[in-house]
């Protein structure tokens, strides 16, 4: 039998042979290998170690690990000192190390690069230390990852730190839901103490928002929807409800099926807030806290459509204040504001007594207030009672005095009230018949309501129209002065009133009657009273230059409003000084009326009148306010006796007691009388048996156009006996 062949092991290659291939497998290995000797300096490098360090072989073999070799950095940037390079460490402890992050500075400046190390013992036979070998792969791309998520995860998280919306995650998968912190302090809770599950959220949802919020993520889910925004309330821990916006993404598979849902809660408190603080500012009035003239035309449209729906009546009750004027500049706005918030809360209050269940309630602005009635009934004579009888509750709860701050002051109003039904014409309409109705009422005395009737449409045209010719007149200068001449005893001429007449561009003269009025009403009687003012200076300085004029005075009559006005005193003083009258030959005439503002503020203005060197004659004396304190305390030089006290002396034997007394009184106080309106020889003859200082009237001359004034007085001074 053939012998079997003898197998024989391959001779080994030489030691030379072996270190070439170890080399060589070095060289290709992805990754940097640095042998260190047992007194740390390098004893060889592999080809991708030398790339990486930037050295050769024989260049780091002359190297120790030590700081002046060195230059480290820890996986945080800053310097690594000697003892923690990889090789120290493992020659110190004789333990590898695994994946140390190890930073080389770049040369020249630059990023610096990263590597991963790992570094271990050999030893020999008898367990001594021979070598440290080190290997690294350069991170540098994913130390740059790592840089870049901490930043973009820091930004995240102060993002998150300076926002009021509150994250919060749903894996649908595994029906675990994850709360932020700011979830739960958005409902005042600590977050460290709460024991929170997958369905706090829903124990947490308002009952009524419940059912809808569970319909939604059913629809959600189910839909193919990627994004969401959706509206609820939550309960805080102290019992309230917050309105949250809830906005996020549902993440879904390749198939479209929901895997998760996120996104995050906004406290929506202070945007409802403000829009209710819009919605209050567009619709309801700041200081009475009631509708506004907006909402009351959209209530007022509705009841309007009822009317038109279901038949029957309303009414409409326009309220304006009697005198609210005169009060909010004498006692200032700040009282004025008191007592338009006290007058709502008594509408409202007198509105709740009344058996209309639909009764709405605002404020058009200034001292202007609304009521509207609805239900009122089937039948006009139904409705107009229904509507009487409120208006009369309404009269009677403002006619109370009111108490502000330390004032008592009474402010009655006037109303205005027009019925409406299915087949009214709109709200314009209905606001302006009201509105003519309360200026009906006004006319009639003040403090009542009067129902609007046609012919109070035609009539407030034909105002409109004088007012437009008033205010063009004003313009136009259209207005002149008679003089009316007041007399002694002995027939001498004293003085003149200046008596204001419209000198029509049609070629009618205007008696103040025709005007006065309404110059009143809107507001023009200061324009006029400075047109007037102006002319009356201008004829103290003509008058000046002629002998038997130059010491007759001219009173020129002063309304409330005059008075009132903030510039008056300026105005007066720039009118003496633009003419350069004599303040002393110029007397402003006012009546009773006007002591009905603040007796203090009145007197002040009128001292410091007086201090200009005029002088004030009380108009009217016994017509109006029956207090005398004020003949003590204000700065009168005159009393002038009314018309109506002087007629009666002729037939009535209590007229000459009253006129005798009233001119006792005036000597006693070192005031001075004028008569007015005398028109009888008898009259006149009593007059100075009682020592009245001056007489005016038709008797003794009427009111003429100032040349013709001239003509008669100028080269005389006494009157024809």
């Amino acid at each position: 039998m053939p012998a079997r062949p003898h197998h024989t092991q391959p001779p080994a290659p030489p030691a030379d042979e072996l270190q070439r291939r170890v080399t060589e497998l070095l060289d290709h290995l992805p990754a940097g290998v640095i042998a260190h000797g047992p007194d740390g300096r390098i004893l060889s490098a592999n080809r991708l170690a030398c790339s990486l360090l930037g050295a050769d072989e024989a260049q780091l073999r002359a190297l120790a690990a030590d700081g002046e070799a060195w230059r480290l950095l820890r996986d945080d940037g800053s310097a690594m000192l000697p003892v923690e390079y990889p090789v120290n460490r493992v020659l110190a402890s004789g333990a590898a190390l695994d994946s140390l992050v190890v930073g080389l500075p770049a040369h020249g400046g630059g990023e610096p690069r990263w590597m991963i190390a790992n570094a271990y013992p050999e030893f020999d036979g008898a367990g001594t230390l021979r070598r440290v070998i080190v290997c690294f792969t350069d991170c540098s791309a994913l130390k740059c990852a790592e840089r870049a998520l901490h930043k973009s995860d820091g930004r995240l998280r102060l993002a998150m730190q300076g926002s009021t919306d509150a994250s919060w995650d749903w894996d649908l998968a595994t029906d675990e839901v994850y709360y932020s912190e700011r979830w739960w302090e958005m409902l005042g809770h600590d977050p460290a103490t709460v024991n929170a599950d997958k369905d706090s959220w829903r124990r947490m949802m308002h009952p009524e928002d419940a059912p809808g919020i569970a319909g939604f993520i059913g629809s959600l889910v189910e839909g193919p929807r990627e994004s969401y925004s959706v509206e609820f309330r939550l309960r805080h821990r102290d019992g309230h409800d917050v309105p949250v916006l809830s906005r996020g993404v549902v993440v879904r598979d390749a198939a479209g099926r929901a895997l998760r849902i996120a996104g995050t809660n906004t406290d929506l408190t202070e945007r409802k807030l403000a829009d209710q603080r819009i919605h209050e500012l567009a619709y309801f009035d700041p200081l009475t806290g009631l509708p506004n003239r907006r909402h009351l035309a959209e209530q007022l449209a509705e009841s309007l459509a009822r009317c038109a729906h279901g038949g029957g009546h309303g009414a409409l009750l326009f309220i304006d204040l009697d005198n609210f004027k005169l009060l909010n500049d004498t006692l200032g706005h700040a009282v004025g504001d008191q007592l338009l918030h006290q007058v709502a809360q008594r509408l409202r209050e007198t509105l709740r007594g009344l058996p209309h269940p639909q009764a709405h309630l605002a404020r058009l602005g200034g001292d202007e207030f609304v009521v509207v009635l609805e239900s009122l009934g089937p039948h006009p004579d139904g409705a107009v009672a229904s509507a009487r009888g409120a208006a009369d509750a309404l009269l009677a709860t403002l006619a109370r005095p009111f108490q502000l701050g330390p004032h008592s002051a009474r402010s009655t109003p006037s109303i205005g009230i027009t019925l409406f039904d299915q087949d009214s014409a709109g709200i314009e309409a209905l606001l302006m018949q009201a509105d003519l109705a309360m200026y009906r009422a006004k006319a009639d005395g003040r403090n009542a309501a009067r129902f609007f009737e046609p012919g109070m449409q035609s009539q407030a045209e034909r105002r409109a129209t004088l007012e437009a010719a008033l205010r063009a007149g004003l313009e136009r200068r259209e207005f002149v002065l008679f003089c009316q001449p007041q007399f002694d005893g002995a027939g001498r001429l004293l003085g003149a009133e200046a008596l204001v007449r419209w000198q029509r561009p049609d070629g009618t003269l205007g008696m103040p009657g025709d005007f006065i009025g309404l110059a009143e009403d809107t507001g023009l009687i200061v324009p006029l009273g400075l047109q007037v003012l102006e002319q009356a200076c201008a004829i103290l300085v003509r008058w000046a230059c002629i002998p038997a004029l130059a010491g007759v005075k001219l009173a020129v009559n002063v309304s409330v409003q005059q008075l009132r006005e903030p510039r008056f005193l300026e105005s007066v003083a720039a009118c003496l000084a633009a003419s350069g009258a004599d303040p002393a030959l110029l007397q402003l005439e006012i009546t009773e009326s006007v002591f009905a503002d603040d007796l203090a503020v009145t007197g002040e203005r009128m001292h410091a009148l007086r201090s200009l060197g005029l002088e004030f004659a009380l108009d009217d004396f016994g017509t109006g306010y029956s207090s005398l304190a004020y003949l003590k305390r204000l700065p009168l030089s005159t009393l002038k006796i009314d018309r109506a006290f002087i007629h009666d002396m002729d037939s009535d034997v209590h007229g000459g007691a009253i006129v005798e007394a009233i001119i006792a009184l005036a000597k006693k106080l070192k005031l001075k009388v004028v008569a007015e309106g005398v028109e009888t020889a008898a009259q006149r003859d009593l007059l100075n048996v009682c020592g009245c200082d001056a007489l005016q009237g038709y008797l003794l001359g009427r009111p003429a156009a100032l040349d013709e004034f001239e003509r008669r007085f100028a080269g005389r001074t006494q009157v024809d006996r």
